[in-house]
């Protein structure tokens, strides 16, 4: 190796340490925006009703809050030109904060839905809640469409079981016939939400 080859070498070297630090280290990820949250949240609530681990009506709740969120970013930009401030950011990132845990807390406690059921309005139900998770991971259900749709579901359930308490863990089929119709009235409501121009 000449004397000028080393020479290079060895002024390479000190640039490469006169760099300041920062330049020297990956830069951090940028914060997740406001967008980007509820879409983790809505993924995380579908994944719940996926999975069995969120029954109806804590799906309902969930989406509630979410949806009460949406209608305050909504205000809060059409007091600003369309534009949210440090203020409003914080406030609402404060507010996802305390929704996220919920949806930790809702999907880790003893309420879990049935994701084999064996009878055929337990089948029916699974079906209804597996369109709605779809919808909401797809983004063609809004967290209030959810928890309207939701709220429905959670009040046939409801019925099926006081049904079942009152006959002894079965239904008659005058009261199958009735969830039968309730069901399909939730099922027409899935599509048409689902198919209509609002998107989340």
């Amino acid at each position: 190796m000449t004397l000028q080859t080393k020479g290079l070498i060895l002024t390479a070297a000190m640039a490469g340490l006169m760099l300041p630090a920062v330049a020297q280290t990956a830069p951090a990820a940028a914060p997740a925006t406001i967008n980007q949250r509820k879409e983790n949240q809505q993924d995380r609530i579908a994944n719940g009703i996926q999975s069995g681990q969120l029954s109806a009506g804590e799906t309902r709740n969930l989406e509630k809050k979410e949806s009460e969120i949406n209608h305050e970013e909504h205000d809060m930009r059409k007091l600003d030109n369309g534009h949210l401030t440090a203020a409003d950011r914080a406030t609402l990132n404060q507010q996802q904060n305390a929704v996220s845990k919920d949806i930790y807390k809702q999907k880790h406690d003893a309420q879990v839905q049935s994701v084999n059921p064996k009878s055929e309005v337990g089948q029916r139900q699974r079906n209804q809640q597996e369109r709605i998770a779809q919808g909401v991971k797809s983004g063609q259900l809004t967290a209030g469409e959810t928890a309207h749709l939701e709220g429905r579901e959670a009040a046939i359930h409801n019925e099926v079981h006081n049904d079942r308490v009152a006959n002894g863990g079965t239904l008659t089929a005058a009261e199958r016939r009735q969830v039968n119709r309730q069901q399909n009235r939730t099922s027409g409501a899935i599509y048409r939400k689902k198919h209509n121009a609002r998107v989340q």
